[in-house]
C-alpha cells in the first residue's frame, strides 16, 4: 500500500470579484482577497493493487456518497492509470463545513496532490492545483480558495485564474496577526454563485475594493472593506449583526465569512483575546475560536 498526506490552511474571504466567463475553466475564477488559518484540511490517500478500479471518499471518518469536489477530482486523475488499483481518500476537515472556510478548495488541492503522489502520475505542483482548481469551477463550490491554498498568509489575489495563471501577493508579516472568529452556520455557495441578483451586488464593489488592496494590502484596510463589503452583499443575519453591531461598538474591526454564518477579525494577536471576549457577549451558545493566521501554503506533510 502507498499513502501521501496533504495539508491546506483553512481561508476566510473579505472580498472578491467574480471572474468566471472565459470559456476555458482554467482562466476562470475570481479577484480577491482573505486570510489563511492554521485550521485547515489534511487529506490522506491510500492506494493498493486491486482486481478492480475502486474508490471510497470519506470526510471526518464518515463514508460520503456525495462529495462532488472530491469525486469530480477522482473522475479526472484515476485515469491517469492504467493498473487497477483501490483508492481510499480521508478528508479531515478542523473548520466548520460549508461556512466559508475554504475547506472544499483545501480538500480539492490537497487530494489533487495526494493523488499525483501516491498513482506517480508525475503531474507538476502546478499541473496538479489546476485539477484542483477546474472541479472547484466546474462543482460550483468555489472560485479562488484553490489558488488562496497557494499563497497563504493575508493575500490579495489581483489577477483571476488557476494556478499558474492568477497573480498575488502577500502581507509580509502575517505571521503577527491571527484571526477571531464566531461560527453560527453554514451558506449555500454553489446558490450565492448562481443567484443574479448576488452575482451583481458582488461585483458592483470587490473588484474596486480588489484593486485597492493589491496597490496598500494591510490588516487595517482589509478589515474596512471586508466590513463594506459585507454590507453591500446584504447576508447578514440577526445574530451577525448582533455580533457586528457589539464590536462596533468597542471598535474592532468584525465582518462576515464569504460565505458563512460567521463573524470574524483580523486582529494583531496580543490583540485577539479581547475581541474574543466582546464576541463571547454575543455568542448565543456558541464560542469564540482564535488561530494564528497561517503564513505557508498548502503543503505535503
Amino acid at each position: 500500500m502507498k499513502t501521501a498526506t496533504a495539508y491546506a490552511p483553512g481561508h476566510l474571504t473579505g472580498c472578491f470579484e467574480i471572474c468566471d466567463t472565459a470559456l476555458d475553466p482554467v482562466m476562470r475564477g475570481s479577484r480577491g482577497a482573505g486570510v489563511s488559518i492554521t485550521q485547515g484540511v489534511y487529506t490522506k490517500v491510500s492506494v493498493e493493487p486491486s482486481f478492480q478500479m475502486e474508490h471510497a471518499v470519506k470526510i471526518n471518518r464518515e463514508l460520503q456518497r456525495d462529495a462532488i469536489v472530491s469525486e469530480n477530482i477522482i473522475s479526472k486523475m484515476l485515469p491517469m492509470t492504467k493498473k487497477p488499483l483501490r483508492v481510499v481518500v480521508e478528508h479531515t476537515v478542523e473548520t466548520p463545513l460549508g461556512a466559508g472556510f475554504g475547506s472544499s478548495g483545501g480538500g480539492a488541492i490537497t487530494l489533487a496532490l495526494t493523488l499525483n503522489e501516491t498513482l506517480d502520475l508525475g503531474l507538476s505542483f502546478i499541473e496538479a492545483a489546476r485539477i484542483a482548481h477546474i472541479a472547484e469551477i466546474e462543482c460550483k463550490t468555489g472560485l479562488g480558495t484553490v489558488f488562496a491554498a497557494t499563497v497563504g498568509g493575508l493575500g490579495c489575489l489581483f489577477k483571476a485564474g488557476g494556478p499558474g495563471i492568477g497573480m498575488a501577493i502577500k502581507y509580509p508579516r502575517s505571521k503577527e496577526l491571527s484571526v477571531v472568529y464566531l461560527h453560527f452556520g453554514p451558506i449555500s455557495t454553489s446558490r450565492i454563485l448562481t443567484d443574479p441578483v448576488m452575482r451583481a451586488r458582488i461585483n458592483e464593489v470587490g473588484g474596486g475594493f480588489v484593486d485597492r488592496l493589491s496597490k496598500d494590502l494591510n490588516p487595517d484596510l482589509f478589515m474596512q472593506l471586508a466590513r463594506k463589503f459585507t454590507e453591500n452583499v446584504g447576508l447578514v443575519t440577526p445574530r451577525l449583526r448582533q455580533v457586528l453591531d457589539g464590536a462596533d461598538k468597542k471598535g474592532i474591526p468584525v465582518a462576515m465569512a464569504m460565505f458563512g454564518e460567521v463573524a470574524f477579525s483580523l486582529t494583531p494577536s496580543g490583540e485577539a483575546k479581547t475581541v474574543a471576549k466582546v464576541f463571547s457577549k454575543h455568542a448565543q451558545g456558541q464560542k469564540p475560536v482564535i488561530v494564528q493566521v497561517d503564513d505557508q501554503a498548502v503543503r505535503m506533510i
